[in-house]
């Protein structure tokens, strides 16, 4: 959960230049600034263009992706279509998103799910084997109201109205989600890794959208293959959207899940019904990334703001209430999906 100070842009950056560092690359080495979110810092300028500042990069373009949960994937294959066209040779790419701010904490379907955050990796072309070897993206748009944010777009702009009605949280329709859900990570997994030229039993290791564990275990039985080949971290930051994946893929790296040559198979899904899957060849050094960490403290990063412009306390007054009670909190997670089969009663390996 993010501190009241923290905000998408802050996040995004503190995650983006720990993957520059990573990388072995200096700010300004960037070519392109992808950042995937639905909860940007403002509708205008973009949050990318604010990391770009943040970080001190001159030189990139930047511009924000939306596609909900399935943003990072799409962001990723994004930036292999420019470093494939030459257009160019790094591309910076953030799954960032402060959702805690944009919930009804009176609504079970939705406020014990979220949680904030933000990941990020460096495309780079290269004329040695691994990266990106398939891609698979998906838009099923019936389902566009299942997950969706009714109010504060130009079809229903901000008003005393809408706030009175609760518009601006986060509506969910749980049971047909975990649905669709369920069908279309595997299938879009799946044709990734046939994309890629190999089969399921080649990847090394899954990095699944961290959005429940009954879908996690959904997709490898239709996989065929063992919990223990699918990374789980959503017990500790519940799900983060478009930063579920690359904060998973970084935590599974720091943690010695994944080496050099490994097959990692990253896949999600979210509002809109979009779905997305990438299957690489990992090709940095582990060991990078958790000094990258070491090195780069989110107190050292500043996102300038605006002159003479304060914001109200971004902490919604439900959510300050919980975060004042003295000890932790106990959420029973077990009604939050009602009518789902009931979990497979087995230790998860992450």
């Amino acid at each position: 959960m993010a501190a009241a100070d923290e905000t998408t842009a802050s996040m995004a950056a503190v995650a983006g230049l720990r993957a520059i560092r990573t990388a072995g690359l200096e700010p300004d080495e960037i070519d392109l600034i992808l950042l995937a979110t639905l909860t940007p810092d403002y509708w205008m300028p973009s949050t990318a263009a604010l990391v770009k500042e943040a970080i001190g990069n001159t030189r990139a373009a930047a511009m924000d992706v939306s596609a909900a949960c399935s943003g990072f994937v799409y962001a990723f294959a994004t930036a292999q279509a420019w470093v494939t066209s030459g257009l160019a040779k790094h591309v910076l790419v953030i799954g960032a998103e402060l959702l805690t701010r944009f919930l009804d904490y009176t609504d079970r379907g939705t406020c014990i799910l979220f949680g904030d955050g933000a990941g990020a990796v460096v495309l780079s072309a290269s004329d040695q084997p691994g990266g990106s070897l398939g891609i698979e993206l998906t838009t099923e748009p019936q389902g566009a109201y299942m997950i969706w944010l009714p109010a504060g777009g130009a079809k229903s702009p901000p008003s005393a109205e809408t706030i009175a009605r609760g518009e601006h949280f986060i509506r969910m329709e749980g049971k047909e989600t975990y649905r669709f859900a369920t069908r279309t990570l595997a299938s879009t997994a799946l044709e990734s890794i046939r994309r890629s030229g190999l089969q399921p039993g080649d990847i090394d290791l899954f990095i699944p959208h961290q959005a429940n564990i009954r879908i996690i275990e959904a997709v490898a039985k239709g996989l065929d293959l063992p919990m223990s080949k699918m990374f789980v971290n959503l017990d500790r930051y519940g799900n983060t959207s478009a930063a579920s994946v690359p904060i998973a893929l970084a935590e599974a790296v720091n943690e010695g899940h994944v080496d050099i040559g490994d097959h990692v198979c990253m896949v999600a899904f979210g509002a809109g019904f979009t779905s997305g899957a990438v299957t690489i060849e990992w090709t940095a050094d582990p060991a990078r990334g958790r000094k990258a960490d070491a090195e780069v403290r989110p107190e050292d990063i500043v996102v300038r703001l605006p002159v003479d412009w304060d914001s109200v306390d971004p902490i919604p007054p439900a959510l300050a209430e919980l975060m004042a009670r003295p000890g932790g909190v106990d959420v029973p997670l077990d009604d939050v999906v009602p009518g789902e089969p009931e979990p497979a009663h087995r230790e998860v390996l992450a």
